[in-house]
């Protein structure tokens, strides 16, 4: 327009409140897992937009649908009517999230809303006012899912009056030394059992993968046991699938990995398929507590909820979590392979496509932060787009569209053993990276 990039363009329009950049990345342009950035470079997509977009980029199953909804706009809202695509997507997910008939869906924007609305009903429909979560996990950026949140970047904002944190069950750097989590568990039961605090807790709040924690998995059944140990104090369990549902740990739900059912299931990002939308699901008796509770005027709007229906039917029809299966094993074992001899690759874990890979100081299990940012930036001028992640922010995260092929994800595991060995070799700066700060 006027000569200027647009990262000269977007320094002086848009606010830095809403900037979390990591290297210069700017982006005109993406079909299916590329990117096209401004001068034409294709990138390898491996975040998906934090996960988001679920089918990659200009799907034509979002595009029709999409479309369709436009040119016959069925109003913008659910507040005070109705309108198909919101009605045929909440069906939809009462459908495909097992549990109880008697259940409701409440729709949203995005992760963040739904589950600070969750932390303002739970408490309210069950009169018990506390609630628990774990340590770094990272509900949203709202003030009420801020509340409920452990992660590091939320330091200094007001945590709900009733909220319990323990610690995440990660079997890389155990709790009490048992990788195992029974010792966690007893932690968490001792807490419920001090001044009878389990009969005031309403709900959990559990990430079945840590996603911004460090994209940690937690051992075989611990969730299973953990849910078991909620039933008894009648505590509500509340999955917050916001990043790491939907196909994308191989299966649709995460929580099936985890042998449970949880009571309620929130979910947002990859749902929409870069369209802002979000849901949860759970029992009448807390979603139908009162009316007009929580409610924004966009909220249930027919383009949105079309672009949702469009997602969940191409994930089942195109096999899309059993794609994020496949290739997700291929992607983590060649990275693994990759990597065999770098000492400064701690772990590497996941489920399906939700990947983490943790760099840490050679030879040793301290985090390495600065090795992680300039990891991504390397990985960036390489032709891959990923983050880093956890409370050191020493993981690189790996969430890209669930359409990501096989020769995709070697060439990425390819990219990511090379940015690391480069990274690690000094080829990046200090300089370099001065102006992306990252978390």
């Amino acid at each position: 327009m006027d000569g200027r990039t647009l990262q000269e363009r977007d320094r002086q329009a848009l606010s830095a409140l809403q900037k979390l950049r990591f290297f210069p990345l700017s982006v005109t342009a993406g079909a299916g897992c590329m990117l096209v950035e401004e001068g034409g470079r294709q990138l390898l997509d491996l975040s998906a937009a934090w996960g988001a977009a679920s089918l990659g980029y200009a799907h034509p199953a979002l595009n029709l649908a999409v479309a369709e909804a436009m040119a016959s706009q069925a109003g913008a809202s659910i507040l005070s009517s109705t309108n198909a695509p919101a009605v045929e997507l909440a069906e939809k997910l009462l459908d495909l999230v097992p549990g109880s008939d008697d259940r409701r869906v409440w729709l949203g924007h995005s992760g963040s809303d739904a589950n600070e609305m969750v932390a303002r009903v739970v408490p309210e429909a069950t009169r018990r006012p506390r609630i628990m979560a774990f340590s770094g996990a990272y509900h949203g950026g709202t003030l009420g899912s801020m509340s409920i949140s452990g992660h590091f970047a939320q330091e200094g904002v007001e945590k709900h009056r009733g909220l319990i944190l323990v610690p995440y069950p990660d079997p890389y750097r155990p709790f009490g030394d048992d990788p195992g989590g029974g010792a966690l568990l007893a932690h968490i039961e001792h807490l419920l059992q001090a001044e009878g605090t389990g009969e005031e807790v309403g709900c959990f709040f559990m990430e079945p993968i840590q996603s911004d924690g460090g994209m940690i998995v937690p051992p075989p059944g611990f969730l299973s046991r953990l849910s078991d140990l909620c039933r008894r104090y009648g505590i509500l369990t509340v999955c917050d699938e916001v990043k790491v549902g939907l196909g994308r740990p191989g299966r649709l739900h995460c929580f099936e990995h985890e042998g449970f059912t949880p009571d309620i299931l929130v979910l947002g990002k990859g749902l929409g398929g870069g369209l802002p939308i979000s849901a949860v699901v759970g029992p009448s008796r807390i979603m139908d507590y009162a009316r007009a509770y929580s409610m924004q005027t966009l909220h249930g709007n027919p383009i949105c909820a079309s672009a949702a229906l469009a997602v969940l039917s191409t994930i089942k029809a195109d096999g899309l979590a059993g794609n994020a299966d496949t290739v997700g094993r291929v992607l983590i074992e060649e990275i693994m392979r990759a990597t065999s001899s770098t000492e400064c690759v701690g772990d590497v874990r996941g489920r399906g496509l939700a990947i983490g890979v943790e760099l840490v100081k050679d030879g040793t299990s301290e985090p390495n932060p600065d090795l992680a940012r300039k990891t991504v930036f390397r990985a960036w001028q390489l032709g891959a787009v990923l983050y880093s992640v956890g409370m050191h922010s020493n993981v690189l995260e790996l969430t890209p569209p669930l359409i990501l092929t096989e020769s995709q994800a070697k060439f990425a595991a390819e990219t990511i053993a090379q940015a690391i060995k480069d990274a690690h070799m000094g080829l990046v700066g200090d300089d370099d990276i001065s102006d992306f700060t990252g978390w």
